[in-house]
């Protein structure tokens, strides 16, 4: 740590300030938002009440420290990162103080997330308007800062419309009390401050009248139109939008809004994204809430991966997405029909369901994630992203916006607010290439965008604000008159200069600190063994863009279990990545030693779920074990390596005399021998079975059943967990699968598939297993064979880990394709059909592996065909193989377990089951809840004795 930034955090400690972090952990973290930007602060301070807020900006005025304000870090144009002191609100400042059902108001502090203050307003049929795609993390705090607008803006306006008072903070350390016209007394004096604002606009109103806040999407610069007379001088309004850079607001009244009970979704179907862009004029007399655009080459990774549906949206190049709401359902049908009438789209469809319509909205939501893969596997940037246009000019923006693209030798997919004339995309800036990064060939196109949008009476920024990608450009689009009334505004709030330097006024270049242009091959110590090169590490370090998916807490996704116990940016998917990435340019964190490194990935579970979950298809999974692979290449190697990591080893030793090392492990010496392995005391040893089951078919083989129409070939791979800790399960599976009508050849005996070597970064030792596993595997596959795992996390080697670790081999290839789970193939068994499960209450577990490689929507159609009653835990059981039962882990473990899986559990009924495929998960379940769990092999083969009916009927 240098003097400067020893000194500052003396300083704010001594004031008071308890959260200070100048680590270079904490210092990679919050060294990039969602944009292409890169600077790294000298310390990222986390307020626990407002005053701590004020001596940060007191001691930072004395030391003549900037100071930046983020939000969730989601800001794609570079306004949440700053050189100096990085403030994150989220963290403690995040509370709804107060929510008015009869004013339709609401009271929060600025680190409150969108999708909580929703929460907080929905009891009361009320909502707050503005959602954007991020609505699951962004805070309102950051939506004021950037006046964010997203999809339904169209319906219920901007933030700037629905915000009607802030507490503000300025660089003095003035506090601004500021309400919309109205809300005060009209006969009080009013701030200095705010008497000053005035009078600035008041000398210059013939420029502000005629440049500012000429469309409803002008969000580029400050929003001076609101200090007009006839606005009623309303600083307020300003505040917002001015990211960060006149004051710090400390707390916001908003306006809440009606929820209207129904909602209908309707799908337009056009010939290319232009001609959606000419239509959508022609929805608003349909009094729309949300009209989007999306050009349907982005939807391409989701139909290739099964995720999406083709038929679910209308064919056709490009595609408009326009909602409805009203009280009446009869009503918005009628207003949905003669829209589809009156726009003349090629194609339509109407979704008036509402989980096929949210299931429909989530992959817009996802789209900037989505677009930054979606190029032939190029990536593509934000650094263009928001630019918006009179929507009556949109279709011929686009055109002359494509033909740019054309002339630069650039590619892009569309997509955006299309009602309110706003275009987001992602382009294939060629950063990290050539002798500068790419940042002249970027600079070139940004000025030349710049024009056009000029041109066409547009606005460089429609929702996310200038931060350092814009800023530099706004003389495009005002005048020197108005950009000199910008810079006089600023000093009169800021006249230090303190808070958010870069950004609006004296801005930086937008090729400057370009996190991407700076990547270069990280210097390896070995041969990579799941990467291609040590440029690929970087790579797919860089492919996340920070929109922050992985830290979103009201949702669905699987991905960052870590994050969800404890909160912090560490333990998410982007927190890590941004350190990989700080790895790969050799910035706040160098080498693989880096305690930064070992930190930010100490509490990844390997749990995979990020490369599904991820819009933009991170895996930490890999990236780890490649990260571990490189650490301790050559070096002494944690006992729980040698130990758990290779278990595979111990458990074939061990199954010569099952009963000598079981009285062991399950004795008196059992927490002795737990320490000695590097394992949790609080964790039981699993027992090992009294014979495997490939010993137990070689000495008692089983007899075939006869094969009936429909039946296959089925190799069953019986892996090392299976084998050792539970043969019953195996057991079962055959006889499910025979009682199907498959033949069954078993095979694994003597193999592994190494996935215990992969998750501790052993590549070497997992590559030759993996080799060995494949090759007898492969033995097996006959032109008509299948291959059925019954272990998750192994299946997800042979389907994917393989094939990065064997690169070409033609066998991994075959393998790959031929391996699926046990519920898939009996799905796809012509005549077969589930047990009766009736009035059964069944948790199901899904394994992260399951849910990352394959998906769990075939156990899940077959456990409702079987008409069990079925609660899906959505997330993960925080056991990750050795990863929990590891010393320093069990506390997370437990934590991640008691966010789904164990109250699930414990309301379960007496008679109720719980299936879960993975080994982890039955163990997790049994050590804390002291329950047993079937797999669901065992749960079919034992159907009837626990339900009604016969178990395998054949159709």
């Amino acid at each position: 740590m240098d003097e400067r930034t020893a000194a500052l955090s003396a300083a704010l400690r001594g004031a008071g300030v308890g959260d200070v972090d100048p680590s270079p952990l904490a210092r990679a973290l919050y060294s990039s938002d969602a944009s292409l930007y890169r600077v790294p602060p000298l310390a990222v301070v986390r307020p626990r009440h407002h005053d701590e807020v004020e001596a940060t900006l007191a001691v930072c005025r004395e030391l003549a420290v900037p100071v930046t304000a983020r939000g969730a870090g989601t800001s794609i144009a570079g306004n949440a990162v700053g050189p100096g002191v990085v403030i994150d609100h989220r963290r403690h400042l995040d509370r709804v103080l107060h929510v008015d059902p009869e004013a339709a108001e609401a009271v929060v502090e600025p680190g409150v997330v969108h999708a909580r203050l929703q929460e907080a307003a929905r009891p009361h049929g009320l909502r707050f308007g503005p959602d954007p795609s991020t609505h699951t993390r962004c805070t309102v705090g950051g939506m004021l800062g950037n006046n964010a607008c997203g999809a339904r803006a169209l319906g219920y306006g901007r933030t700037s419309d629905n915000v009607l008072a802030v507490t503000a903070l300025t660089a003095a350390g003035e506090r601004l009390r500021l309400a919309v016209p109205g809300r005060g007394d009209p006969g009080a004096q009013p701030p200095a401050l705010v008497a000053a604002a005035r009078e600035l606009v008041g000398g210059q109103l013939a420029t502000v009248r005629t440049e500012f806040g000429r469309f409803g999407r002008q969000v580029s610069g400050y929003a001076l139109e609101h200090l007009l007379p006839e606005n009623g001088g309303d600083l307020t309004r300003v505040l917002v939008g001015s990211e960060g850079t006149l004051a710090l607001a400390s707390e916001l009244t908003v306006r809440l809004v009606r929820d209207e009970p129904h909602r209908i979704l309707v799908l337009l179907g056009f010939p290319d994204i232009a001609a959606a862009a000419d239509a959508a004029p022609a929805t608003l007399s349909a009094r729309p809430t949300a009209c989007e655009g999306m050009d349907r080459r982005l939807l391409e990774p989701l139909f290739r991966s099964g995720r999406q549906h083709e038929g679910s949206f209308p064919t056709g190049g490009g595609m408009l997405l326009v909602e409805l709401a009203g009280e009446d359902p009869r009503e918005l049908r009628s207003r949905a029909d003669r829209l589809v009438r009156d726009v003349g789209a090629a194609r339509s469809r109407v979704v008036d369901d509402p989980a096929e319509a949210a299931a429909l909205w989530s992959v817009r939501e996802d789209a900037a994630g989505i677009a930054a893969r979606t190029l032939d596997g190029a990536p593509a940037h934000a650094g263009w992203e928001d630019a918006a246009v009179p929507v009556a000019r949109l279709g011929q923006y686009v055109r002359a916006f494509d033909a740019l693209l054309d002339e630069h030798g650039l590619r892009a997919l569309p997509y955006g607010h299309f009602g309110d004339g706003c275009l987001h995309v992602r382009i294939d800036f060629p950063l990290g290439h050539g002798p500068d990064g790419g940042q002249e060939a970027y600079r070139r196109f940004v000025e030349d965008a710049a024009e056009l949008v000029a041109a066409h009476e547009g606005s460089l920024s429609g929702e996310h604000g200038d931060g350092r990608a814009r800023s530099g450009l706004l003389p495009s689009m005002y005048s020197p008159a108005a950009l000199a009334l910008q810079a006089r505004l600023k000093r009169l709030f800021d006249p230090e200069g303190l808070l958010n330097p870069g950004v609006l006024v004296d801005p930086d270049r937008p090729e400057e600190a370009l996190r991407a242009a700076s990547r270069q091959p990280v210097r390896l110590r070995r041969a990579p063994a799941l990467l291609a090169d040590g440029a690929a590490l970087g790579d797919l370090a860089h492919r996340c863009t920070g929109v922050g998916k992985c830290v979103a807490t009201s949702t669905d996704d699987v991905m960052c279990p870590s994050f969800r116990a404890t909160g912090e940016e560490k333990d998410s998917t982007r927190g890590r990545a941004r350190v990989l990435q700080e790895l790969a340019t050799n910035g706040t964190t160098s080498g693989f030693d880096a305690p930064a490194v070992a930190e930010a990935l100490d509490l990844c579970l390997g749990c995979k779920a990020c490369a599904r979950d991820c819009p933009t298809g991170v895996d930490m999974a890999r990236l780890r074990s490649e990260t571990l692979h490189q650490r301790f290449a050559g070096r002494r190697r944690p006992r729980t390596h040698l130990t758990l990591g290779r278990l595979p080893r111990w458990a074939d030793l061990a199954a010569h005399a099952p009963g000598v090392v079981n009285a062991v492990t399950q004795g008196p010496l059992a927490p002795l021998v737990a320490r000695a392995a590097g394992i949790d005391p609080r964790r039981s040893m699993p027992r090992f079975a009294s014979m495997t089951f490939h010993r137990a078919r070689r000495t008692r083989p089983a007899t075939a059943g006869a094969p009936v129409a429909g039946g296959r070939p089925v190799v069953l791979w019986v892996d090392t967990f299976t084998d050792h800790f539970a043969p019953e399960v195996a057991e079962a599976a055959v006889r499910v699968l025979e009682g199907a009508g498959h033949e069954v050849r078993v095979a694994g005996d003597g193999v592994c598939c190494g996935i215990t070597e992969i998750s501790t970064g052993q590549l070497d030792r997992a590559t030759a297993s993996v080799r060995r596993t494949v090759r007898a595997l492969a033995r097996e596959l006959d032109d008509d064979a299948v291959l059925v795992g019954l272990e998750p996390s192994c299946l997800g080697v042979l389907r994917e880990d393989a094939l990065h670790l064997l690169p070409g081999d033609e066998d991994a290839a075959r393998v790959a394709r031929a391996a699926r789970p046990l519920a898939r193939l009996l799905l796809d068994t012509p005549g077969w059909r589930p047990p009766d499960l009736s009035g059964v209450r069944v948790v199901a577990q899904p394994h992260c592996h399951e849910h990352a490689a394959t998906g769990w929507q075939a156990e899940e159609e077959l456990l409702t065909r079987s008409g069990a009653d079925l609660h899906v835990v959505r997330g993960c059981c925080g056991l990750a193989g050795n990863w929990g039962v590891e010393a320093g882990h069990h506390d997370v473990s437990v934590a991640i377990a008691e966010g789904g899986l164990l109250p699930a559990v414990r309301d379960l009924a007496d008679g109720g089951l719980v299936c879960a495929d993975g080994f982890s998960c039955r163990t997790q379940v049994a050590d804390l809840v002291g329950r047993d769990a079937l797999h669901l092999a065992e749960l079919l083969d034992g159907a009837d004795e626990v339900a009604p009916g016969t178990v395998n009927v054949l159709g």
